[in-house]
């Protein structure tokens, strides 16, 4: 699964998700254009992380991406920085949970924008650079929340499905193209998001952690196992490898069942 000499961007990747994804593709050669938020110590002791494992320079943009100007200066300044631009990676979201009727106007905004909009801004930027070269891989990461739903998340949920839906598109407009664009459905992944989650339920029923992890997995996740961000990694290094190359269009679950029931 090398992919030496590749050239990546991963949104939302300064943690979580979004850096087992760039951390796997380091690890298979790539070099890495990091965005997000985080202390600037912390983000260039990542970068060096990074170069260790790829053996190349890696970059940090904190790029806004609410805006299709923030989107497409992330591009154009990854493509400079790089020097080409072989895989994208849409990783980068945000979540606000409240009922339908009481969900702030501006949270819904600012989901779609981030969590939909922000992804067909920077492929829509990419594309013509993976052209350029003959080659390209774009994977979305779209949650089990682009397949089925949940309570009290209606823009999340919306903006998921939507990405699933961009996904299709995309890949149907490249599929006789040698550039692939794939989606990929987390379930439960054990991020510092989701150790949140746990600490509250913990604090909410008043029982040890270990019980508030089986509580929280119990209510959607059959395997009673978290993801790790590890595979999710290893998910997207394959989808960007030449074993994956007819592969196209797909929405991958990875939530132990989750979608299954």
């Amino acid at each position: 699964m090398s992919l030496a000499g590749r050239k990546a961007l991963v949104t939302g990747s300064t943690s979580g998700i979004g850096l087992g994804i760039a951390k796997a593709l380091a690890d298979a050669g790539c070099s890495v254009m990091l965005n997000g938020f985080g202390e600037r110590s912390q983000i260039e002791a990542l970068q060096q992380e990074l170069q260790r494992k790829s053996g190349r320079e890696s970059f940090y943009d904190p790029a806004d991406l609410s805006t299709s100007e923030g989107c497409k200066g992330l591009v154009v300044r990854s493509l400079a920085a790089l020097g080409g631009l072989d895989i994208v990676v849409n990783n980068a979201g945000i979540q606000h949970v409240a009922p339908v009727e009481e969900f702030p106007t501006e949270q819904w905004d600012r989901i779609l924008a981030i969590n939909l909009s922000a992804a067909f801004h920077v492929i829509a930027a990419a594309v013509p650079a993976m052209r350029s070269i003959g080659w390209g891989r774009i994977v979305n990461v779209a949650s089990v929340h682009g397949l089925v739903a949940s309570v009290n998340k209606s823009a999340y949920v919306a903006a998921k499905h939507g990405l699933v839906g961009l996904t299709k598109g995309v890949a149907l407009e490249l599929a006789q193209e040698p550039i692939t664009c794939n989606a990929i459905c987390p379930g439960f992944v054990l991020t510092p998001l989701i150790e949140r989650q746990i600490e509250a339920k913990q604090q909410q029923l008043g029982m040890p952690q270990e019980a508030a992890r089986r509580e929280l997995l119990k209510e959607k996740q059959p395997s009673m196992r978290f993801t790790q961000v590890e595979e999710i990694g290893a998910l997207v290094v394959f989808l960007c490898s030449d074993a994956a190359a007819n592969l196209t269009g797909a929405s991958l679950p990875i939530d132990g069942g989750w979608t299954a029931q």
